[in-house]
């Protein structure tokens, strides 16, 4: 009689239809891929996991207790189609010998409920695989008096696979990333803000199997930066653990004052966008990166109509995908909350630094031109030789040594001095003393004021004053600056 307590349990990994369709060497190369991609990453949970390749599937053998984490895994690995988990029982040879050990496993789940038996059968057996599928069903049938057998409609569909000696009775079925092996489809630099789209955006094209490196354009401060990376280790170690990728960090305060000194209100988003694409295209040459990634989505918002877009492009001869471009905004948050990043999109500082007043939604190239020779593109080259780059299993530790700015909800009992550093013209009224210094005047203006006061930085949602605070702090050691947030 087979040994009832079971110490390990197996996975069956089923490839994505588009490996399967690939001829031979292809094929071959992107299982190779998923095979090594997968010990990579169980092998962080155990040593003790076992593997093996065969040329339409692979089987994990895991230690019991590690199975919540193993089919975890799995299931955030792309160019896995399926993942099935089954008892494997050894030495099985007669019909006799797997009826029993069928009913034994598999009687409970049949209780009060109609089943079929499908079997398939692999070997030189004396027995069909029809065989099976009848001797079992009808020794269950026998066996279990409260249970019926339905052909066409069964409310439990027992499967086993007989391969040669070898029996696996599947207990559950799940639905993989499917797509391709991470690292089978080259790398490409991903414009990350940490909002909904950059994230979703990023996760596509993991599951696409291409290794996606971040870049993430600094506006003024430190705590969005913070929040950037800590989705971005989120999604490489969700779903892409399996190889190194970087994050880039590029400061773009000085290009966003240089925006606004030389380039006119309505062309200010499509020139940020552009000069984006620029420093991308400069950090992906450095990193050998062919292609970089967008979360934008056409007409979403002004910059991101398809003339926009097609001036944006002027800017760089890299290719941009961007796989959101037809998508609306309700399908983006469905994924984002599919794969977990809603709860770090939805709590992410937003840069609201760069608006245009009445911006151009149908741009004139010749317009475009004559606002991009306006612009220093020396203040870019600065900024992209002053870009840091990390790997990202490095982020947890970089981020964990950077604090945030504090924040002051109630100003009633302290001697503050608020200062609304919002674009517009209109001023914050508070019971304290209240001054206007816009945000990209700050790094220039702050410092002629009396240091011996504290100050409060003031903006619509509270996340552009814990930006420029957090930067100033950071970058000139002032020690007087809070955040405002009624």
């Amino acid at each position: 009689m087979v040994e009832a307590e079971v110490k390990t349990q197996k996975f069956i990994v089923k490839f994505s239809p588009e490996i399967m369709i690939k001829g031979s060497k292809a094929k071959r190369q992107m299982i190779d891929q998923l095979f090594a991609n997968i010990k990579k990453i169980l092998n962080k949970i155990s040593e003790e996991i076992e593997y093996k390749k065969l040329f339409d599937k692979i089987e994990v053998v895991c230690p019991i207790e590690k199975v919540e984490e193993v089919r975890e895994k799995l299931l955030e690995t792309s160019g896995i189609e399926l993942v099935l988990e089954a008892i494997q029982i050894d030495n099985m040879t007669t019909l006799d010998e797997i009826k029993k050990v069928v009913n034994e496993k598999m009687a409970e789940e049949i209780q009060n409920k109609t089943f079929v038996v499908r079997a398939k059968r692999t070997g030189q057996q004396e027995f069909k695989s029809t065989d099976i599928e009848r001797i079992v069903g009808g020794y269950m049938l026998a066996n279990n008096p409260t249970s019926k057998v339905d052909l066409r409609n069964p409310e439990v569909t027992i499967k086993v696979e007989l391969i040669h000696k070898q029996l696996n009775i599947i207990t559950n079925r799940y639905s993989g990333l499917s797509g391709f092996p991470l690292g089978t489809q080259g790398d490409i630099l991903s414009l990350m803000s940490g909002g909904f789209d950059s994230t979703v955006a990023s996760y596509l094209t993991m599951k696409r199997g291409i290794k996606t490196h971040f870049i993430f354009f600094n506006l003024g401060g430190i705590a969005h930066e913070i929040g950037v990376k800590q989705v971005a280790f989120y999604l490489w170690n969700k779903f892409g653990s399996s190889h190194k990728v970087t994050f880039t960090s590029v400061p773009f305060e000085d290009v966003v004052t240089e925006i606004f000194n030389s380039t006119s209100q309505s062309y200010m988003g499509v020139t940020l966008k552009r000069l984006m694409l620029m420093a991308s295209e400069k950090i992906a040459n450095n990193l050998k990166i062919d292609a970089l990634l967008t979360g934008e989505s056409v007409a979403q918002v002004s910059s991101q109509t398809l003339r926009n877009l097609a001036l944006i492009d002027q800017a760089t001869q890299k290719l941009v995908l961007r796989p959101l471009s037809t998508m609306n905004k309700p399908e983006i948050i469905d994924i984002a909350e599919k794969i977990g990043t809603r709860k770090f999109a939805e709590n992410m500082p937003e840069y609201c630094g760069v608006i245009s007043k009445n911006p151009v939604t149908h741009g004139s190239y010749e317009r475009m031109e004559k606002e991009a020779k306006k612009f220093n593109y020396e203040v870019l080259d600065k900024a992209v030789e002053e870009a840091l780059t990390i790997n990202v299993d490095e982020i947890i530790s970089d981020v964990n040594s950077i604090g945030e700015v504090e924040v002051v909800h109630d100003i009633s009992k302290g001697n503050y001095t608020v200062i609304d550093i919002r674009q517009n013209d209109e001023c914050i009224e508070t019971c304290c003393e209240t001054i206007k210094i816009p945000f990209y005047k700050l790094k220039s203006e702050f410092e002629k004021l009396p240091q011996d006061k504290e100050y409060l930085f003031y903006c619509d949602k509270g996340v552009l004053s814990q930006l420029h605070a957090q930067y100033l702090i950071d970058s000139k050691g002032y020690k007087n600056i809070k955040v405002y947030r009624p």
